[in-house]
């Protein structure tokens, strides 16, 4: 009996180890199976989607984004990000009375404290001669498109001139008050010469805003704040520096939200400011509630950096000012391919470059040239924006001035207004991993083709103008658009509720 029992769990143990065994090696041979077949769909996906990059018909990478997509949600959440560093809770449901009253002097220097002045109580404004609100010329848009959707300029004509018409009527834009002895009016307040230089338009929209009649000094009728403050100007502010920015930035924000309820209310949502110079992409990192919660206007928009979030920012045209009507040259008279011409201080510049330097009908230049740079932008069919230090360059702006379609080479980037034209329809977008096939690409668009884009850059012309008076369907109205596309649809209104 004990014979029998030895050999039985003899059996039992060696039908366990046979069976353990085959298990192993089954499970074995099934991961290699399951890696292998995952190996093999992997790579037919990267073989497929590796076409849409860099098949030469495939590359013109188009934005054409909905517009519907750029308004904000009336039902979306708003998620206000923590009050760091300012003494006041992110959301206040009730303002006392007294909030507006008997405060003390606020500083709002780029150190603690600045002591730099007060800011007055709302609505009282002293704005000296910008307290004006100058008539703005009316112009008709030129911009019609037609009906065929490659020609039209704009993604939805009607309803772009529909909701135009109301922005106009009904936009409403409080900026916090300053006055012309504050120690920083200088960034402040807008500039009273005429703005010039690669980041004028920042100083152009805040001239423009303060003569329009969007501003109001009834915060309490307000759809949106400016916060007034000029990025280039603190850069040039020997008192404040790039160094001194975001402290600035920081203490600014304290001080309103001290001072008035409009910013806790809705930590800042409802608040907006402009810059144009690529410091201001660093600027709040002391206040990172303005660059989550607030709307930025900015040139430097690239949707591949953490700090700039499409459709609630938004982008603004940089653009060098040229007074006069742009001059004008024939499609037939424009000789050469395509041009650009410009420093070295990117890959994508020096790919181009060295790519194209020696072609004949391309032409490319690493340094200023000895010949009119206008003269070469009206001798060419296309101008090419490459990028720089930042997606965005004067370069877009140049050539719609001088009647050259553009090829934008800078990957990641939110082209101004994309969320109402159709850039499509007026330009050539190429990602920079194709620069070696971009003759082919400009030479596949037919001569039809060409005068489509060409007329339409034309039609576009005016979007990107500014003038010292507002000018109807010009780059400041532009930018008011997409104000009114991310303005709040649901207003914050607080009651007083002490009983007494």
């Amino acid at each position: 009996m004990a014979a029998s029992s030895t050999r039985f769990i003899f059996f039992s143990m060696s039908f366990a180890r046979r069976v353990l065994t085959d298990s192993c090696r089954g499970l074995f041979f099934l991961s290699v199976f399951l890696s292998f077949t995952s190996s093999i769909f992997l790579s037919l996906y990267i073989a497929y989607t590796s076409k849409l990059h860099i098949h030469p018909g495939l590359t013109r990478v188009y934005v054409n984004p909905l517009l519907e997509y750029s308004r904000i949600n009336p039902q979306t959440t708003v998620s206000v990000a923590s009050q760091q560093n300012l003494n006041t809770p992110s959301v206040v449901s009730q303002v006392p009375t007294e909030v507006l009253g008997n405060r003390s002097n606020i500083s709002i220097g780029f150190e603690e404290p600045a002591n730099v002045g007060e800011i007055p109580s709302p609505p009282s404004i002293s704005r000296g001669d910008l307290d004006r609100r100058l008539p703005e010329r009316t112009v008709e848009v030129s911009s019609t498109g037609g009906d065929d959707k490659n020609g039209n300029v704009f993604h939805d004509r009607d309803l772009f001139m529909e909701e135009y018409k109301e922005m106009k009527r009904r936009l409403k834009i409080y900026a916090y008050p300053h006055e012309k002895n504050d120690p920083f009016a200088n960034v402040l307040l807008p500039v009273e010469s005429e703005p010039g230089g690669n980041y004028a338009s920042e100083s152009y929209f805040k001239k423009a805003l303060f003569r329009s009649r969007f501003l109001t000094d009834d915060p309490s009728e307000a759809d949106l704040f400016y916060l007034p403050f000029s990025i280039a100007g603190l850069r040039h502010d020997k008192r404040v520096g790039v160094g001194g920015i975001q402290s600035f930035i920081r203490n600014y924000i304290r001080n309103i939200s001290l001072n008035y309820p409009y910013w806790n209310r809705s930590g800042g949502a409802d608040h907006f400011y402009v810059a144009c110079h690529s410091v201001g992409r660093s600027a709040m990192e002391k206040a990172v509630e303005v660059k989550l919660n607030a709307i930025q206007v900015v040139c430097s928009s690239s949707y591949f950096l953490a700090g700039y979030v499409s459709h609630k920012d938004a982008s603004i045209p940089q653009i060098w000012p040229r007074k006069g009507k742009p001059p004008t040259r024939l499609p037939s008279e424009r000789e050469k391919l395509a041009f650009y011409a410009g420093a070295m201080n990117s890959r994508v510049r020096e790919f181009l470059v060295k790519v194209w330097e020696n072609d004949s009908e391309i032409s490319v230049h690493q340094t200023r040239l000895k010949t009119p740079y206008s003269e070469a932008l009206l001798g060419s069919k296309y101008c090419i924006h490459a990028k720089g230090f930042e997606v965005n360059t004067a370069r877009i702006a140049d050539a719609l001035y001088y009647g050259c379609v553009p090829v934008v080479l800078a990957d990641h980037y939110d082209l101004p207004y994309a969320d109402i034209l159709n850039w499509n329809s007026f330009s050539v977008v190429v990602s920079t991993m194709d620069i070696p096939m971009l003759k082919k690409i400009l030479q596949e668009i037919s001569y039809n083709d060409y005068l489509r884009l060409q007329s339409n850059v034309m039609r576009v012309q005016q979007h990107f103008q500014w003038h010292h008076l507002p000018v109807d369907f010009d780059a400041f109205h532009m930018v008011m658009y997409e104000l009114w596309l991310r303005r709040s649809h649901a207003r914050i209104v607080f009651f007083n509720t002490d009983s007494s």
